[in-house]
C-alpha cells in the first residue's frame, strides 16, 4: 500500500468533522482481500469498546436472559427444598410409627393394673327418695310419688295351658282389691279352662283361682291365698277432668311394673270391645297401653285407681289412643262377680254368627256357602248352633239366616242384641223369622220361636 492509500485510510478512521461525510460502512478489506475480524467480547465486557458500528447491540435482551436464568435457578431451589422437607417428614413419620409398634409392649408394661382410678359419683341428698317429698299438702303426688304409691298393688298374671305350668299362653296385669287376695283384671287375660299364677312386686308367686269372669265387659276377678297384699285405693272416675295428668301401671311384654305417663284426653267415651262389640264407658288417655298392660291400673296424681286399662279397648290404628274402663262402671261388675261368680240377668241364644254389616263379612259368608247371595238380602248368618240351648230344638240350621226378631229387621250383632234385650230376658220366648238361601238365589223363609237361656258362663 502506498502513502496515498494510507492517508485515505487514516481519514476514514478518524472522527468526522461537521463538514465531513460519513465513511462507507462496508467492512474494510485487508490487502489480501480478507474481511477485518469482528469485535471480540471479553467475559468481563458488557459492550465493545471502540467499535461504534456495534453500538446498537441489544443490551436489554442480555439482561433479561440473565434474570430469567436467575429466576429458574431460584424456583428450582424452592421445589428441591419442598420435596426435601416432605421426604424428611415422611421419614420421621414412618420412624415414629415403627418405633411405637416396636416399643408398645414396653409402654403397656408401664401401666399398673393396680393404679388408682378415681371416678366421681354423687348420691341424691338425704331423704330425696322419701315418699313424703313427692306429695304436697293437698295429697297430690308427683309422677314418681304416684308410681311409688300404687306399684305394690299391681301384680303380674301368668296364664298356662297345663297344670304343670310348662305351656305359657300369655301374661297380663291385675290390681289388688283386698288384703286377703282378691284381684281384678281383664277377662281376656284369663282362660276359662286355664291355670293362672299371680306374681307380686316382691317376687312372691301364688296360684290363682277364677272367682268370676265376664267377657262381655272384659272384667274378671281372681283370688289368691294370701293375707298380706297391698290393696289399691279406688278413686271416683266421675271426678276425672280432661287434661289432668295420669299414669298407667302394668306389665307390658312381661316387663313388671312398667309406668307410662300422660293425661286424660277425654272422658265418657263409649268404646266397643274389639272382641265382643260391647260398649263400656271409658277414659281416653295418651299414656301408652300395650297388651301386657291389660288388667292394670290408670292412676291419678292422688294415687287412686280411676280405671282398669284394657288393650281390647285400645286403638290399633292410631298412636296415643288408649282407653281404660272407668272404675265406677267396673266396680258393680266386680262386686257381682265376687258375690255370684257371674253377672245375673245375662242371656244367651246359643248360636255362633257372622253379621252382614259390611262387604268383607258378606264375602266370608258367600265363600263359606260357595255361591253368591241375592242382591239386597240381609240378615245374620248362623255358623253353628249350641245343642245345649233351646234354639237347637227349632228348624234353624247352620248355613241359614235370622232376618227378623219379632218383626224387627236385623243384619248386625248390635241390632240382634238390641231387638232381644229391649223386650226379653232369660227364660223368655222370642219369635224370629229365618231364611234359607239356595245356590240359585231362591229365598225360603220360615218362623221359629226359641227360649233365651241364662248365661252364667261369662263367655257371653
Amino acid at each position: 500500500m502506498d502513502e496515498h492509500d494510507k492517508i485515505n485510510t487514516d481519514e476514514c478512521t478518524s472522527p468526522l468533522s461537521e463538514n465531513q461525510l460519513e465513511c462507507n460502512p462496508q467492512p474494510e478489506i485487508h490487502q489480501d482481500n480478507q474481511p477485518i475480524q469482528q469485535p471480540h467480547y471479553d467475559s468481563f465486557m458488557y459492550e465493545p469498546i471502540g467499535f461504534e458500528e456495534h453500538s446498537n447491540f441489544n443490551i436489554a435482551q442480555i439482561k433479561e436472559t440473565k434474570e430469567k436464568k436467575h429466576r429458574i435457578r431460584h424456583d428450582t431451589a424452592i421445589v428441591v427444598l419442598f420435596f426435601f422437607l416432605v421426604l424428611i417428614t415422611l421419614i420421621i413419620g414412618v420412624y415414629g410409627i415403627f418405633s411405637d409398634i416396636y416399643h408398645s409392649s414396653d409402654r403397656l408394661e408401664g401401666f399398673s393394673e393396680n393404679q388408682n382410678v378415681v371416678i366421681f359419683q354423687n348420691a341424691k341428698p338425704d331423704g330425696a327418695n322419701n315418699l313424703d317429698n313427692f306429695v304436697d299438702e293437698n295429697g297430690r303426688y308427683t309422677t314418681e310419688g304416684a308410681a311409688a304409691a300404687v306399684q305394690e298393688s299391681i301384680v303380674e298374671i301368668y296364664t298356662y295351658k297345663d297344670s304343670f305350668r310348662q305351656n305359657l299362653i300369655g301374661t297380663g296385669s291385675g290390681v289388688v282389691l283386698t288384703k286377703d287376695g282378691y284381684i281384678v283384671t281383664n277377662a281376656h287375660v284369663l282362660q276359662a279352662d286355664g291355670y293362672h299364677d299371680v306374681c307380686t312386686t316382691n317376687n312372691k308367686v301364688f296360684p290363682a283361682k277364677i272367682i268370676g269372669r265376664d267377657s262381655k265387659t272384659d272384667i274378671a276377678v281372681l283370688k289368691v291365698n294370701s293375707s298380706d297384699l297391698t290393696p289399691a285405693i279406688l278413686g271416683n272416675s266421675d271426678e276425672v277432668m280432661v287434661g289432668e295428668p295420669v299414669i298407667a301401671v302394668g306389665n307390658p311384654a312381661g316387663l313388671s311394673n312398667t309406668v307410662t305417663n300422660g293425661i286424660v284426653s277425654a272422658i265418657n267415651r263409649r268404646v266397643k270391645s274389639d272382641s265382643t262389640g260391647f260398649e263400656m264407658n271409658c277414659i281416653q288417655t295418651n299414656a301408652d297401653i300395650s297388651p301386657g298392660n291389660s288388667g292394670g291400673a290408670l292412676v291419678n296424681m292422688y294415687g287412686q285407681v280411676i280405671g282398669i286399662t284394657s288393650s281390647k279397648y285400645a286403638s290399633t290404628l292410631y298412636e296415643g289412643l288408649g282407653f281404660a274402663i272407668t272404675i265406677n262402671e267396673a266396680k258393680p261388675i266386680i262386686d257381682e262377680l265376687i258375690s255370684n261368680g257371674f253377672i245375673g240377668g245375662r242371656f244367651r241364644i246359643g248360636i255362633t254368627l257372622v253379621h252382614m254389616g259390611d262387604s268383607v263379612n258378606i264375602s266370608v259368608i258367600e265363600e263359606e256357602l260357595g255361591y253368591s247371595l241375592p242382591e239386597n238380602f240381609y240378615g245374620i248368618y248362623i255358623s253353628s248352633v249350641d245343642e245345649n240351648c233351646d234354639i237347637a230344638n227349632t228348624d234353624l240350621k247352620p248355613g241359614d239366616f235370622i232376618t227378623e226378631i219379632n218383626g224387627i229387621p236385623i243384619k248386625t250383632y248390635d241390632e240382634l242384641y238390641d231387638a232381644i234385650s229391649s223386650s226379653y230376658g232369660a227364660g223368655d220366648k222370642v219369635p224370629a223369622t229365618c231364611a234359607h238361601v239356595d245356590k240359585n238365589g231362591k229365598i225360603e223363609e220360615y218362623e221359629i220361636e226359641f227360649m233365651l237361656m241364662e248365661d252364667t258362663s261369662g263367655n257371653y
